[in-house]
């Protein structure tokens, strides 16, 4: 009777650890098809990128932006170093030591 009930138990071990594999297989498979998908997916957005006009005004809006602040910070070529910027002439503010 020993012997039978040691073949069960193998025989259980064995077949449970087939159904294991076998839906390990089947979501691995399933995993695969997904990644190909999105793989698809990536190269078709890379490929043919759909530009979103309303953002592409909004970044020529920010390029604008950005123009107008480098021009405003900009510093006159004929300014003399030892002298202070013109917009510096506030006098609230102790000049920054060198």
């Amino acid at each position: 009777m020993a012997g039978e009930s040691v073949s069960f138990r193998i025989t259980r071990t064995t077949e449970d650890l087939a159904q294991t594999v076998a839906a390990l297989s089947q979501r691995l498979l399933k995993l695969e098809q997904r990644l190909g998908a999105m793989q698809l997916q990536l190269d078709q957005l890379e490929g043919d990128p759909q530009v979103d006009p309303e953002e592409l005004r909004r970044l020529d809006n920010v390029s604008a932006l950005l123009a107008d602040c480098r021009s405003l910070l900009e510093v006159p070529m004929e300014l003399n170093p030892s002298e202070p910027p013109h917009w510096a002439d506030d006098h609230t503010s102790e000049p920054l030591a060198a």
